[in-house]
């Protein structure tokens, strides 16, 4: 199969295109992953794929099928997503779903519904949904994006092959951001993809918000406070971080800068592009302590994801980050 949106996870393109070409891809998939990894692009993919009338790799985007599908009025592509949040992908859209299925496909040999942020379905829509797929028509194929497949019924899964994305490597998600931005530096891309860990949609909206430039500025801060040994800065600091997801943005630049300042400082290349912050921190610490920091950082960030107290989660990353340099 060819991928020419969707890029990096290489296992599981490997998968869809072994499914794909053996003629064995199944009624139903589920592509799992966080917000921004990219499932809605792989979904549309697998369904311009599908509607291919090339006899070579698929899809093409050159016959009409794929150009129709590309440009998103394909008839025999349907997109569904929740208006809401949580428990907002009501029963009624998806037996909307169900009394279409049954029709024959206009043009292609298969029609593809793709159900986007499917976690959101309560537990009617869902046994709704199963319905279908228990026994779908053979033409039909059914995608469905969840962030955490565990918020689907078992019944589903179990009718489902679930395929878990993950971000992409830094330079290759950076460069994609720069091609596709004309504003956007390769420099500045490279700090949102490391800090969003590979998840080119959230570093894309960070650039675009403004949300970057003021993670690098806590990063930069933080290191300045560590190298001066000024626990008020260091305070003042972490106290304004807010929110689980900023913090451990910031957590996950962190570790980049950490990581440099062991092996950057030799290579003389900083995967960060924080290299002020990265010479600093390795002329004032030792390999040992800048490793205890970069676990340290591993260590805060786990624990940010199982607590939502901002508060707390600041107090423990100003205590950890100087306990970790007095030890």
């Amino acid at each position: 199969m060819n991928f020419s949106h969707f890029l990096g996870n290489e296992k599981v393109k490997e998968q869809i295109s072994f499914l794909l070409d053996s003629g064995r891809l199944p009624h139903a998939i589920i592509l799992e992953g966080e917000s921004g990894i990219g499932k809605r692009t792989l979904a549309r993919e697998i369904a311009a794929a599908l509607v291919c009338r090339s006899g070579g790799n698929k899809p093409c985007y050159e016959c009409a099928q794929c150009q129709k599908a590309e440009k998103g009025y394909h008839p025999d592509i349907f997109e569904y997503k929740p208006k809401g949040g949580a428990r907002s992908f009501h029963v009624e859209t998806v037996r909307n779903v169900i009394n279409d299925v049954y029709v024959a496909p206009n043009e292609a040999d298969y029609k593809v519904y793709i159900l986007c942020n499917a976690h959101f379905m309560n537990e009617s829509a869902q046994n709704a949904i199963l319905k279908i797929l228990e026994e779908p028509p053979s033409y039909a194929v059914f995608i469905l994006t969840v962030e955490n497949k565990s918020a689907m019924l078992e019944t589903v899964l179990s009718r489902s092959v679930v395929l878990s994305l993950e971000g992409v490597d830094a330079n290759s998600g950076a460069e994609l951001i720069a091609d596709k931005n004309e504003d956007v530096d390769f420099s500045t891309a490279l700090e949102a993809v490391i800090a969003f860990k590979g998840n080119i949609g959230k570093a894309e909206e960070s650039i675009a918000g403004g949300e970057m430039q003021k993670t690098i500025e806590f990063v930069n801060d933080i290191c300045t406070a560590l190298v001066a040994d000024n626990e008020y800065e260091l305070i003042k600091c972490t106290s304004k971080l807010s929110g689980r997801n900023e913090i451990c943005t910031v957590l996950n630049l962190l570790k980049s800068v950490f990581r440099d300042a062991v092996i950057g400082s030799k290579t003389g290349e900083y995967l960060s592009g924080r290299a002020d912050s990265v010479k600093a921190l390795s002329r004032k610490f030792t390999d040992a302590m800048m490793i205890r920091l970069y676990n340290t950082a591993d260590e805060l960030i786990i624990m940010a994801n199982k607590n939502a107290n901002s508060a707390l989660l600041a107090a423990k990353i100003c205590y950890s980050l100087r306990r970790a340099i007095d030890l």
